[in-house]
């Protein structure tokens, strides 16, 4: 039976991973103040302690505006510790399977992004994230970086969790209707990262090191923030519980942030879809579900 290493097991990822892996084999899942990946030097004991035969990792620092005064944390968290992680699973041969954000490119193409086209992230954990991708693809291995994007969940307060909240509180909601990009849900990117996996065969790290490299994975189509708000109050499973009477679009400048947002940061999935056979669904039948879950 494999044995898969897996981090962040409290994170909205990291929850449904433990879960759709288990079929898999052993996964030993840990989370701080098993791991602190503040101290990425400490990650090599762990991982040569533990001797896995797959590495999953989905801890990220993501507080997109404290990062812009704490850009040493988001450095070590979602750089040094990705680089020691792919250090020692190629020391392992053994695969590993990272995730990545959107927020690595401006937002300013003008379409939808793919895995060749330009970097130029806005803000710190932007940059951060990027010198992540840019440290594990160096290091070389069997390894499989994720690049996603709006990633919620209904566990946790994310976006989705938020609108229904402020739905039964507030008679009238603004929404951005100037930031596009594709909702992503956990648990759809925990199964296809299962499902991966699943496909590499008896050997996994001489089959993923052969299609090594960075992918696109996020909900089919795009939307804006506006546009997704309005289809979760539209999907709500209880809406004679709202207040809100009113959905009014505004624009980010409206809601100025530490950190500068990319605008239009929709991602094309299709070099997934060709190497692995694997898409996400759009992103309405992935909310749908989530919503009919809860």
């Amino acid at each position: 039976m494999r044995k898969i290493l897996l981090f962040a097991r409290r994170g909205q990822l990291g929850w449904e991973l433990e879960r759709t892996l288990a079929p898999l084999g052993e996964v030993q899942a840990l989370d701080y103040p098993q791991v602190d990946f503040s101290k990425p030097e400490a990650l090599r004991q762990l991982v040569r302690d533990a001797r896995p035969d797959i590495i999953v990792n989905p801890a990220a620092y993501t507080a997109v505006d404290r990062a812009e005064i704490e850009s040493d944390l988001a450095f070590r968290v979602n750089a040094q510790a990705p680089a020691v992680l792919a250090e020692e699973a190629l020391r392992l041969r053994v695969p590993l399977v990272h995730y990545s954000t959107d927020y690595v490119y401006d937002g300013t193409k003008g379409s939808s992004y793919v895995e060749t086209d330009e970097t130029a992230p806005l803000n710190v954990y932007g940059s951060s994230k990027l010198a992540g991708d840019q440290a594990v693809t160096s290091v070389g291995g069997a390894h499989i970086i994720l690049r996603t994007s709006w990633v919620y969940s209904m566990r946790q307060g994310g976006f989705v969790t938020k609108v229904l909240k402020w739905a039964r509180e507030q008679e009238v909601l603004r929404v951005v209707d100037d930031q596009v990009s594709g909702p992503t849900s956990a648990r759809m990117l925990a199964e296809l990262t299962a499902l991966l996996l699943a496909g590499a065969g008896s050997d996994p790290f001489a089959w993923l090191a052969e299609r090594a490299g960075v992918y696109h994975c996020a909900g089919d189509g795009a939307c804006s923030r506006y546009a997704w708000a309005r289809e979760i109050l539209r999907l709500d499973p209880r809406p004679e519980e709202q207040k809100v009477r009113e959905l009014v679009p505004a624009s980010s400048a409206e809601f100025p942030t530490p950190a500068a947002r990319p605008l239009v940061t929709a991602l094309d999935c299709g070099k997934l879809e060709h190497v692995f056979g694997l898409r996400l669904p759009p992103w309405q039948t992935a909310l749908k579900l989530a919503l009919e879950a809860c």
